[in-house]
């Protein structure tokens, strides 16, 4: 299973802060009513119904295909997996059914390759032994072209204003910006507005939220606008920018390149992100389990809906050979070619 899928557990397991104790399901009574009500919760409260009505199977029919597989369980974990199954129906990474046990969860990479080397970005070539570390961000300015390069590998690893102006303050004289948010499984969604606000210099519509108002699929509200503030303090915003993703971008991290996509400085380089963009919330099935699911939705500045992942503007691949045996990241040589030419023009 992927390490950010992992992380997705972590974070669940930190969320709920679970205390309750799984209870024996000792008849078919039992099972029906844990089943019932969690089928129910999903029903009425997840919020991605009517944008995936084409690309998952029904739910009324999930209900009459699990309802017999969990009546047919001999042992408690045996009816969690088969509780499982049927969450991942939804093809949702935050969608998770969490026992004192195990977590279940649903594999939003597939066979993607990772377009990422850890031990690339730490080579000579560009972190190296002499990078600087300001919270959860590492940088340094790449000798070659003065360009400044940040990699930031997780959203719940902290920020604040001080360690952002002491990194774009150390980049000022830079020709341009690489922002290396790959492998980044999301987190704090208050750090996405605090990061993003840096490298923009106006109010800035950036994109809408929808959520639940009542049990039916498509009990949403209208659309609500999601603006950025002009960022305080040390600002970057009159240079090229690119932001390096990856298949492993999930939550806040792909809200993170949403945001930072609507900016006119801004080049997304790489793969599509994961996505996995529904704000999650949690109920309790009576047996103790936790259930996890999305509950509202964001949408990008044009309105579409970023749960499957965002498209890079400019989409190119790691060589894993030159990656691999010469320490050299293809997505990251793009990135400084990008901005190299925007710099000149």
């Amino acid at each position: 299973m992927r390490k950010k899928l992992y992380w997705l557990i972590g974070l669940a397991l930190a969320l709920f802060n679970i205390t309750a104790c799984d209870k024996d399901l000792e008849n078919d009574n039992d099972i029906q009513e844990n089943f019932e009500t969690l089928w129910s919760i999903i029903d009425q409260r997840y919020c991605f119904f009517p944008y995936k009505q084409d690309s998952i199977m029904d739910w009324d029919k999930v209900y009459t295909l699990y309802l017999v597989k969990s009546l047919q369980c001999k042992t408690t974990e045996e009816l969690f997996y088969v509780f499982g199954d049927m969450l991942n129906e939804l093809k949702d990474g935050h969608v998770n059914l969490i026992s004192k046990f195990d977590v279940s969860r649903y594999d939003l990479q597939g066979n993607r390759p990772d377009n990422f080397v850890s031990n690339t970005i730490k080579s000579d070539n560009y972190l190296g032994k002499d990078y600087r570390k300001a919270g959860g961000l590492l940088y340094k300015i790449l000798p070659q072209d003065s360009i400044g390069y940040i990699y930031y590998s997780s959203f719940s690893n902290s920020i604040s204003e001080a360690y952002i102006n002491n990194v774009l303050q150390h980049m000022k004289k830079c020709k341009g910006l690489i922002i290396d948010v790959r492998d980044n499984g999301g987190g704090m969604v208050t750090n996405v507005d605090l990061l993003a606000s840096h490298f923009n210099d106006s109010k800035r519509l950036v994109g809408y939220y929808q959520r639940k108002t009542g049990p039916a699929h498509d009990a949403l509200s209208k659309p609500q606008e999601i603006y950025l503030s002009a960022g305080s303090g040390v600002t970057f915003t009159d240079k090229p920018i690119a932001v390096l993703t990856n298949r492993n971008v999930f939550s806040a991290a792909n809200q993170f390149v949403e945001v930072m996509k609507a900016l006119p400085n801004v080049t997304i380089i790489g793969d599509k992100t994961g996505g996995g963009t529904g704000m999650p919330t949690s109920d309790e099935l009576p047996c103790g389990w936790m259930i996890r699911y999305s509950s509202a939705i964001y949408l990008d500045k044009d309105m579409n809906c970023t749960e499957w992942g965002i498209e890079p503007d400019i989409e190119v691949s790691l060589d894993m050979q030159k990656a691999c045996l010469e320490n050299i990241d293809t997505i990251i040589e793009a990135a400084r070619e990008d901005i190299l030419k925007k710099a000149k023009d």
